[in-house]
């Protein structure tokens, strides 16, 4: 029987890495257990409304969050706060598939169209590996808000 996964990442804002991932890669920031936001109210606002109910100290509001496929077939993405730094690089990274099936200078252009949006978002571009056909078909190392590496390929 396969199993379901989650990613977790450690973070010192869970709410921004969050809001980033899900910015990302289509995903979208669950509401709080039983509750919707209001329309063109933010997620965000829903959950700090949410916790302040419930009695959570506002010091732990950004303790924790998460990212979801809407169509439920991607994994989950969680967020949890962490006081350490990075030690290093990261030795599991995400893919991000932003030009699947196309080759060449079309594949590249499409990366570097959605190497624009992500640094828009807060990404910084780090290197372009180019094709170097038949055992790669070209990708871009980029990191997030908090420096987690990442490809766009």
């Amino acid at each position: 029987m396969s199993r379901t996964i989650q990613v977790t990442f450690d973070a010192h804002d869970p709410e921004l890495l969050s809001r980033f991932w899900a910015a990302a890669t289509g995903y979208v920031n669950p509401p709080p257990p039983g509750r919707q936001p209001d329309p063109g109210q933010d997620v965000f606002a829903a959950w700090h409304a949410f916790l302040a109910e419930v009695g959570v100290p506002e010091s732990e509001w950004n303790a924790a969050s998460a990212a979801q496929d809407p169509d439920g077939d991607g994994p989950r993405l969680f967020f949890q706060r962490v006081p350490e730094e990075a030690a290093g690089k990261n030795r599991v990274h995400l893919d991000l598939r932003a030009a699947p099936g196309l080759e060449g200078e079309e594949r590249m252009a499409a990366l570097e169209a959605e190497a624009q949006r992500l640094v828009a978002l807060g990404a910084t571009r780090v290197a372009r590996h180019e094709p170097a056909p038949p055992m790669t078909l070209g990708h871009l190392v980029m990191t997030d808000p908090e420096g987690n590496v990442f490809c766009l390929d």
